[in-house]
């Protein structure tokens, strides 16, 4: 997706809320009390989100919903995977729903999270925690440097 806008290019900082549809709050930087600041239009941002402030004014405030396409993508089967858990020591003591980091057989870390745990088998995805979803964002433009 190709970004444009009177903004891109230009350093922002924003405030936001994010959350899912069903109102859970996943993420805000009016909680932590420091607004975001980024780069539009560099890719450091979801797209749906750079997008959203492309053209937006300093003290603007928009609501925006992103489809899983504009946010994280979509999940992909391919990166959840079973592992024993005697090839993992200390993975017994792992639960569903924790995240975890696991390093690849080049020795970077890769955050996964515990999908299921029975014992013998532990599944593993290594989507991130946000791929599949829609989300819903609060933003306030704060400043344009």
């Amino acid at each position: 997706m190709a970004i444009t806008g009177k903004n891109v290019g230009k350093t922002l900082r924003c405030h936001y809320q994010g959350t899912l549809n069903d109102g859970t709050q996943f993420d805000s930087s009016y909680d932590r009390g420091e607004p975001l600041e980024f780069k539009c239009g560099a890719g450091m941002m979801i797209a749906g989100f750079d997008a959203a402030v492309a053209d937006m004014e300093v003290g603007e405030i928009k609501n925006i919903h992103l489809t899983p396409a504009e946010a994280y993508g979509e999940a992909d089967p391919k990166l959840i995977f079973t592992v024993p858990v005697k090839e993992l020591p200390g993975s017994e003591v792992l639960k569903a729903g924790q995240r975890v980091t696991l390093t690849n057989t080049y020795g970077q870390p890769f955050p996964v999270g515990v999908k299921e745990m029975d014992g013998e088998n532990i599944t593993f995805d290594a989507n991130h925690e946000m791929a599949g979803k829609e989300l819903n964002f609060k933003i306030e433009l704060v400043e344009i440097l």
